[in-house]
């Protein structure tokens, strides 16, 4: 997709959205009977056809007594130490299908983000050099430095474009998604609706992949089993966060089971990638993690989960580490604990280990070195200064506590725009221990830090 496409696309959705905006609108001020009466018949369309429109906003701020300014150390999505980010912006379109074992269906979905969480959805599964020789690679251009790199934070991304069909096939029938769309493993995703806590695990954010371009596979078994397969393609890091334009010769494979109980109560997920890293390299990429949910009561649910990731043959350039050459493995275990306290307000707890074990997959801060490329030839980060980019074998650990509070709910405020808005203060504490290296010390020099934070979310 040439950067021409890539605009208009941009261009397209930012206006078709702002016309549905513009429409409701409308209709909710029922100014004019002529407007009102074409949004009705918009809006009846919509429905008819299935089409669904909306969309999220996210943003907060932390606390970092340890830092005057800058970022919070190895710590992501909610990086920015002392000061207010625009999180999430994202809108989507979309049209469900319906899974009928007795006709075909076709639906898709197509997301854009704005926000400081770009960075971390975008295509950057082909990096700046190969991992494994270190040679300089051309990276995917599917959503990349579409635009604000002068903001140093602030990006677009495009995490979401597929189509999904429903094939009745079987009992209860298959479906597929073929295009761009969210990793399947794993228990947090970047979405900020679908998250507890403002700030991610070491283990989502250096442990598993968040997008994948191919082919996915869902199958329900009975009311117990279900199975999924992905092909993927458009990465050299083992098929994970792949785009549209490189490295499609390189293929890998996802695969999935989920186990529930009758009573609905528990499920059980074990999924898994394997491929070759890239299409320069037949060597080894990949993980494998199981997630445990169970419903302790109706108010309170315990989430168990574990991944492990190794590769092979990768080029090591860290604090231990020079021009070396090593298999390497990373894993982690967290455990999340939620309660209903009442209708609008729930409790939360997270406490979580991750050992990078060779010191490849936690750099900090992770943002700079996301965003860096070569620019004639010089290494260089639009986030910031790429010689600040640490990393070296440790064990991180985060124990992180937080509210849920639907305040305009409690509130019983009648503006139905903010009905669902959700605000969530959080406290989180984070210590890393260098792994069989050198002391290290990434929050501002310590080796621990504490944040607070206050964020909110508002689905539309």
């Amino acid at each position: 997709m040439t950067y021409s496409t890539k605009l208009l696309f941009t261009v397209t959705s930012c206006l078709l959205f702002s016309t549905i905006i513009h429409s409701g609108a409308l209709y909710a001020s029922n100014s004019d009977s002529s407007d009102t009466f074409q949004s009705t018949n918009l809006r009846k369309f919509f429905k008819d056809k299935r089409i669904e429109l909306g969309g999220w906003i996210h943003g907060g701020a932390t606390y970092n007594p340890s830092q005057n300014g800058g970022f919070n150390g190895p710590v992501a999505f909610a990086d920015q130490a002392n000061r207010f980010q625009l999180n999430q912006f994202n809108l989507f379109i979309k049209r469900p299908v319906i899974s009928e074992t007795n006709r075909w269906d076709i639906g898709g979905r197509v997301d854009f983000m704005f926000g400081t969480d770009a960075i971390y959805t975008q295509a950057f599964g082909v990096p700046t050099f190969d991992v494994n020789s270190g040679e300089p690679l051309k990276r995917n251009t599917w959503d990349l430095g579409l635009c604000c790199a002068s903001t140093k934070t602030y990006g677009i991304a495009l995490p979401q474009a597929f189509l999904e069909v429903h094939v009745p096939i079987g009992q209860n029938g298959l479906n597929l998604k073929i295009g761009h769309f969210y990793s399947p493993t794993g228990f947090e995703t970047v979405p900020a609706p679908d998250n507890f806590f403002y700030t991610r695990a070491y283990s989502f954010n250096a442990g598993e992949p968040f997008t994948h371009t191919g082919i996915q596979g869902t199958y329900i078994i009975n009311n117990n089993w279900t199975v999924s397969g992905s092909a993927v393609t458009g990465s050299a890091t083992g098929g994970w966060d792949g785009g549209w334009n490189k490295q499609l010769g390189n293929w890998s494979g996802i695969g999935g089971i989920t186990w529930t109980s009758d009573s609905q109560a528990t499920t059980l997920n074990l999924t898994g990638t394997y491929g070759e890293t890239s299409s320069h390299s037949s060597t080894s990429w990949a993980m494998y993690n199981t997630v445990l949910q169970h419903k302790i009561n109706p108010q309170t649910l315990l989430v168990l989960h574990h991944v492990h990731g190794f590769a092979n043959g990768i080029l090591l350039n860290n604090l231990k580490y020079t021009n070396e050459v090593k298999d390497v493995q990373w894993m982690g275990v967290v455990t999340h604990l939620y309660y209903d306290l009442t209708e609008n307000v729930s409790l939360g707890a997270r406490a979580e280990w991750f050992r990078d074990r060779d010191g490849f997959r936690n750099p900090s801060p992770f943002r700079i070195a996301a965003a860096s490329n070569l620019v004639n030839g010089a290494l260089v980060s639009y986030a910031g200064d790429i010689n600040s980019v640490t990393i070296t074998p440790a064990d991180y650990y985060s124990a992180t506590f937080g509210i849920n509070w639907k305040a305009a709910k409690t509130l019983k405020f009648r503006w139905d725009s903010i009905k669902k808005l959700n605000i969530r203060p959080n406290i989180r504490y984070d210590r890393v221990d260098a792994y069989r290296a050198a002391a290290y010390r990434p929050f501002a020099g310590n080796k621990d830090q504490i944040l607070f934070s206050l964020d909110f979310m508002l689905p539309f």
